[in-house]
């Protein structure tokens, strides 16, 4: 799949399991990223542990124009 993996879930969480090439980027410094963030290969696809926070981070980029979407629990991306 073309595109980028973003999973906004905690370091601790990611060490736990993630998806093989997938980007740790916490929710609460994705803030500190976003231009680096918009740089990346796109689509962007957002993943956390239920969809919730990937959601509210493909809610914000989608604000900012960005190509992306809500990938919802890591183990369905």
């Amino acid at each position: 799949m073309a595109g980028t993996v973003i999973d906004v879930r905690t370091p601790a969480e990611f060490m736990g399991g993630h998806v093989v090439g997938s980007i740790n980027i916490p929710l609460q410094e994705i803030l500190e990223h976003v231009e680096e963030i918009k740089k990346m290969e796109q689509p962007l696809v957002f993943c956390c542990a239920s969809g919730i926070r990937s959601g509210q981070a493909a809610a914000h980029f989608k604000s900012l124009g960005v190509s992306c979407e809500n990938g919802g629990s890591w183990m369905d991306v």
